[in-house]
């Protein structure tokens, strides 16, 4: 195999393994409990001990194999991780859950899914994107969580994502934006809970801006790539009480191991750029520099014509004329 592909294979299937580890950690349910602490109205008031409990089973995590033509999909666990609707291809999620929340009646039911983000502009806005992930969550569960004509049993869906690496300009924010009721002419009694259905986060991270917020202070250390993994761990469990489980911390270190050698990999790609690029300016400089002196040669020579010596050399008539002036001082 070529030298060349078979480096971008394997940096390819290093970051792809980075970025399902990620979603390992980010999927285990007491950073999901801390998200949802922060984010999810139905859970406002809760500690992250009484929320876990609320995760239904086991997280699914999906990932898209990467090879063209691949339209698998390895299937972890959890419900169906994929919507697909003749004619519109299929989506993808990172994390879908659902989670029960303590309500007036009793409980109810929401169905979440938390996506992770690297590029904070990937092209298109991504409160747009999650706005068409929560509209198929919602559309999925036509014959499964409700009926035809029993629109009121429709589940809420929550679709959160979180993007690292936001510009200075954004900094540390988080913003959720839903469904509200306005009325252009009064009368129509408010009934939040027959529109309130989709709501989608999103949570900037930058870790080398401030932020007194405590989900995002405790987000930009757990996927921080600028600390140890010495210095991630002692914050997560001294200031945010996070304690490392054998299970959490052997998905976490894979993570932070992974994260170490894709930096690597970048380090060492960008000096053998830099090498290539300084060693083919070299041959550049050396190549004009030839000529150069090819020209002053056959200008004192005096006896070739300058069209001709212009002509073989591949130069103009200002870089001829920039040459005589040298060669005259």
């Amino acid at each position: 195999m070529n030298h060349a592909l078979s480096e971008e294979l394997r940096d390819a299937a290093e970051k792809v393994q980075y970025d399902t580890q990620c979603k390992r950690v980010l999927s285990n349910k007491v950073i999901l409990a801390w998200i949802m602490r922060r984010v999810v109205k139905e859970f406002a008031g809760m500690s992250v001990e009484e929320i876990i409990p609320c995760i239904e089973g086991t997280p699914e995590i999906s990932t898209v194999h990467v090879n063209p033509g691949r339209s698998g999909m390895e299937k972890i666990s959890g419900m169906a991780n994929e919507d697909k609707v003749p004619g519109e291809g299929a989506v993808y999620y990172d994390i879908r859950f659902y989670a029960l929340a303590p309500a007036r009646t009793g409980r109810i039911r929401l169905l979440l899914n938390v996506e992770a983000q690297k590029s904070f502009r990937p092209g298109y806005e991504i409160v747009t994107r999650g706005i068409f992930y929560g509209a198929r969550m919602i559309s999925a569960q036509l014959g499964t969580e409700f009926e035809h004509s029993r629109y009121d049993d429709i589940r809420k869906v929550y679709s959160v994502w979180i993007c690292m690496n936001a510009p200075g300009e954004i900094g540390n924010a988080i913003s959720v934006y839903s469904m509200k009721k306005e009325d252009l002419v009064s009368g129509l009694p408010d009934l939040p809970e027959a529109y309130d259905k989709l709501s989608v986060v999103v949570i900037a991270l930058n870790e080398k801006a401030d932020s007194e917020d405590e989900l995002i202070g405790m987000m930009n250390t757990l996927l921080s790539l600028e600390k140890t993994y010495e210095e991630k761990r002692s914050r997560l469990e001294e200031e945010y009480h996070i304690g490392m489980t054998s299970e959490m911390g052997k998905e976490w270190s894979l993570m932070c191991n992974l994260s170490d050698l894709v930096e690597e990999r970048g380090i060492q790609k960008g000096i053998q750029r830099g090498v290539a690029e300084g060693i083919e300016k070299g041959i550049e400089k050396g190549i004009e520099k030839g000529k150069r002196d090819m020209v002053s040669g056959l200008l004192r020579l005096g006896t070739v014509n300058e069209e001709d010596i212009r002509k073989v050399a591949g130069i103009t008539r200002e870089e001829l004329e920039e040459i005589k002036r040298s060669i005259a001082v």
